[in-house]
């Protein structure tokens, strides 16, 4: 016996070497709506703070101390913070944002003019969360308005919309990658938005607080002529959209409006094709149904089919058309 063991090799010289560990499991990719007036603007606030490395936010308008107050915050505590401010529609209305941050040691960037305007309302996190938004950071129109925030860990998205920004704070130009989910301006937003439109096969259910673009107007009336419900709930100051209410009604659309700036106004900017189905989808994001929006702005959205998400835009929506004046 004795013998046979010491014929046995060495087994320290042969040993398989350790295999690694396997790699982590990636968490599954989270969606959180933020419902406004209804929700307030906690879940904002809560994303700011959180950050340990890094904030960058492209910002239409930001007039929020709050907001500002917690970037200066942050930047203080050693999170690098970078913003982006439109000039070409609100450089007077964000030149106190703008005043505060950069004594703040925040990078503030006034967005590339050669955009018709910056519309985008983009919070990124530490590289990883994201919060694509309907809503400027303006405290006034908080408590009245209708608008709708997306925060997203989904790593694709959340690269591409930093791979955008660090472009977009040095006026570079770029072709946004549209990772998973995104919905740019000026580059896929009228291909993406086409697409969801005419993919619809049972409803439509769309908010808007512009309706001003001759092609989106069309895909419309195309999805009612095969048989697609669409209920629109529309921003109608003085009248501004109503010849296209009326050619969208005639086609068989139905639609509520609103029509204050003082009162409830409908800010946000949805779509949600056939609710309810298999193939259901949702637009979340700053475009309007406007040329200027889709083909001119730098804006972002995104489309997706987050039951949850879908579900809370669907119950918003609804009771804002329920609430509304029918045309």
């Amino acid at each position: 016996m004795e013998s046979e063991i010491t014929r046995q090799p060495d087994a320290s010289h042969h040993k398989k070497p350790t295999p690694p560990p396997p790699p982590p499991i990636p968490s599954s990719t989270a969606y959180t709506l933020v419902t406004e007036p209804n929700q307030g603007l906690a879940s904002i606030y809560n994303l700011l703070s959180s950050a340990k490395k890094s904030i960058d936010m492209t910002m239409y308008e930001l007039n929020d101390s709050q907001v500002t107050t917690i970037l200066a915050t942050v930047a203080a505590n050693g999170v690098t913070v970078r913003v982006i401010l439109d000039q070409n529609n609100e450089k007077a209305s964000n030149t106190a944002a703008y005043n505060t941050l950069t004594a703040a040691k925040v990078s503030v960037h006034w967005a590339n003019p050669a955009y018709a305007c910056t519309h985008q309302k983009t919070i990124t996190v530490d590289q990883a969360t994201s919060a694509i938004m309907t809503l400027n950071l303006t405290s006034e129109d908080y408590a009245t308005t209708r608008d709708f925030a997306v925060i997203t860990n989904d790593p694709a998205d959340v690269a591409a919309i930093e791979t955008t920004f660090n472009a977009d704070f040095i006026d570079a130009a770029i072709t946004p990658p549209t990772g998973d989910n995104l919905v740019w301006s000026n580059s896929n937003s009228r291909s993406a938005l086409t697409g969801l439109i005419e993919g619809a096969a049972k409803s439509l259910l769309i908010s808007q607080e512009e309706f001003a673009d001759t092609a989106i107007q069309t895909l419309v009336e195309a999805a009612l002529r095969r048989g697609v419900a669409v209920t629109l709930v529309q921003e109608n100051a003085g009248g501004k959209y109503s010849s296209v209410l009326n050619a969208l009604k005639s086609a068989g659309a139905i639609i509520a409006i609103y029509s204050s700036r003082t009162g409830y106004y409908i800010h946000a900017k949805t779509v949600l094709a056939d609710y309810g189905t298999a193939q259901a989808k949702l637009f979340v994001g700053s475009e309007n149904f406007s040329t200027d929006s889709l083909d001119k702005n730098r804006e972002l959205g995104l489309i997706f089919s987050d039951p949850a998400c879908m579900a809370g835009v669907e119950a918003a929506i609804t009771a804002d058309y329920n609430n509304g004046t029918k045309f």
